[in-house]
């Protein structure tokens, strides 16, 4: 759900711009299949985490099979404390010496 939600977190997208983009996100470990996908997007549209648009793009650049979805200010809030609870985690992991620090280039 979260990895959904994430894709959302930067613009609306149709079911197949949220798999291709949690696939590149994770560099691949994460390929949702579509049902398991439809099943995450009930569940965020039954929690209000997100809706389906209305408004569509223009018809040239549109599929009318496609529906939208955007992620609400809920969805938002509830993936930031999402990410911030597993920011703690790993802070702790480190702590532990579970896991060491990132090196950035």
């Amino acid at each position: 759900m979260f990895n959904v939600m994430l894709a959302l977190s930067d613009g609306d997208k149709h079911g197949y711009a949220i798999l291709k983009d949690v696939a590149a996100q994770t560099n691949g470990e994460v390929q949702l299949s579509t049902g398991t996908l439809y099943g995450i997007v009930k569940r965020l549209l039954n929690e209000g985490m997100i809706v389906e648009l209305r408004r569509r793009p223009a018809a040239e650049d549109d599929d009318s099979r496609r529906r939208y979805y955007h992620l609400t200010a809920e969805g938002r809030k509830t993936a930031v404390a999402e990410a911030v609870r597993m920011e703690k985690l790993l802070e702790r992991a480190r702590a532990k010496r579970l896991i060491q620090q990132l090196r950035h280039a």
